[in-house]
């Protein structure tokens, strides 16, 4: 019976915890904080539930800060046209999207824009319609 009962606990653990884990746009990011930054992208991590991108953005005092952007998830990404190297660390690229609601160096990226002028829908199908 012990067995039986740590089985459904870790069970139900395993079905429970990644709901827990995701979040929806509301919960994390502000609509009424829009965001564009221009940096080099440092990093690019195909993980689930989301992508994410990191990108050095320098202000204008020449301090840097790296920032981390929410992606959809990579399935919908490579639905999209995306391959794991679409973006390359090296590369600059203009961000638009959402700020955390906490102020963070968060954001939730809805399109991406490279120096040569392409760009990359990354809007997140939680992040509010008009999110551009």
């Amino acid at each position: 019976m012990k067995r039986l009962l740590v089985t459904v606990a870790i069970g139900v653990a395993a079905v429970v915890l990644p709901a827990f884990a995701h979040h929806s746009f509301a919960a994390e990011y502000d609509m009424k904080k829009p965001l564009k930054i221009t940096g080099t992208v440092t990093k690019v991590e195909w993980l689930n539930p989301h992508a994410r991108l990191f990108v050095d953005v320098k202000d204008p005092s020449g301090k840097v800060t790296n920032w981390e952007l929410e992606l959809q998830a990579p399935n919908s990404l490579i639905r999209s046209g995306w391959t794991r190297t679409s973006i390359k660390p090296g590369e600059i690229v203009t961000v638009n999207g959402y700020r955390a609601k906490d102020g963070s160096n968060l954001g939730n990226a809805t399109a991406i824009t490279f120096s040569d002028g392409r760009k990359l829908e990354g809007r997140n199908p939680d992040a509010p319609p008009d999110a551009q």
